[in-house]
């Protein structure tokens, strides 16, 4: 039997990238968000298509979930891509007033021009987009200062675009999470459930938890950035023993009266957490 594929397209986020398109044309710079342990599945296939000649921001979020190696790997490797990238941790607020004056800067020559026209200088107005629960509202909320737009580590929290004032020099808009509406690539579909970027109804937590230990162990025969010698210890349990469905068992077994569910489910809300430690789920491409 064929395991079904992680497929999740819900209407709201058909019906926000109606809108987000409609909206485009009216800023000036775009404002990408992307999770740092997977910045490579989270990029929206489109993205380049929407943007065209927009200026762009790329913003790796969660920097804390990832070794301070593998943001220095992550950096040089989009430098070299032509794509600047910054890391925030938009929950305690690290890098972001980087980002606001990086957002901030994309609007220069917008008034630049206007100036040229004899017109006067306006607020930049930049719309964030990423998908859903990479931290986009979280970092609105970090540059404004206060708490003006919902946010939760979950996804599917924003559901309408709005508007939102960061002093006089700058507007943000802030847009639901948006999915292509196929995942041709189940690897990058894996990825986005091990980091909760995609609805649990689109996937089965035992099959997600077990090929996210079999991706740890495969990435950790690759680098050194990759250690799972806190998971280990958390569980007493080295992934040595076998397939990521092998420990599922064994650890059920050992300390959950055989309930494979519960573990799972464990597994995958342990590492959400950060509780194995920093870990990076995809490493440059060389």
């Amino acid at each position: 039997m064929s395991t079904p594929e992680i497929q999740w397209y819900p209407g709201h986020i058909a019906k926000a990238e109606r809108q987000l398109l409609e909206q485009l044309n009216r800023v000036d710079a775009v404002l990408e968000v992307r999770d740092a342990r997977i910045p490579l599945a989270t990029r929206h296939p489109q993205i380049d298509r929407w943007i065209a000649s927009k200026e762009r921001v790329l913003v790796l979020n969660r920097m804390d979930m990832i070794p301070p190696e593998a943001q220095t790997a992550w950096l040089h490797w989009f430098k070299a891509q032509g794509s600047p990238a910054f890391f925030t941790d938009a929950q305690h607020g690290k890098g972001v007033e980087m980002v606001c004056r990086a957002a901030e800067m994309a609007g220069t020559a917008m008034n630049e021009r206007r100036q040229q026209r004899g017109m006067t200088p306006r607020a930049v107005r930049v719309v964030v987009i990423g998908f859903p629960n990479v931290g986009k509202s979280a970092l609105i909320n970090r540059l404004l200062k206060r708490r003006v737009v919902e946010s939760a580590r979950r996804p599917g929290v924003t559901r309408q675009l709005r508007w939102v004032r960061v002093g006089a020099s700058l507007d943000l808009l802030d847009a639901p999470g948006v999915l292509p509406s196929k995942l041709p690539d189940q690897m990058a579909a894996l990825k986005l459930a091990f980091c909760d970027d995609i609805g649990e109804a689109a996937y089965d937590h035992q099959r997600v938890a077990a090929a996210l230990l079999d991706h740890l162990k495969a990435l950790q025969s690759q680098s050194d950035l990759v250690s799972t010698q806190t998971l280990s210890d958390r569980y007493g349990l080295g992934l040595e023993i076998g397939t990521g469905e092998t420990y599922l068992h064994e650890l059920a077994h050992q300390q959950f009266q055989n309930d494979r569910e519960r573990v799972a489910q464990k597994l995958l809300n342990d590492f959400r957490k950060g509780l194995w430690g920093p870990l990076p789920l995809e490493l440059p491409p060389t």
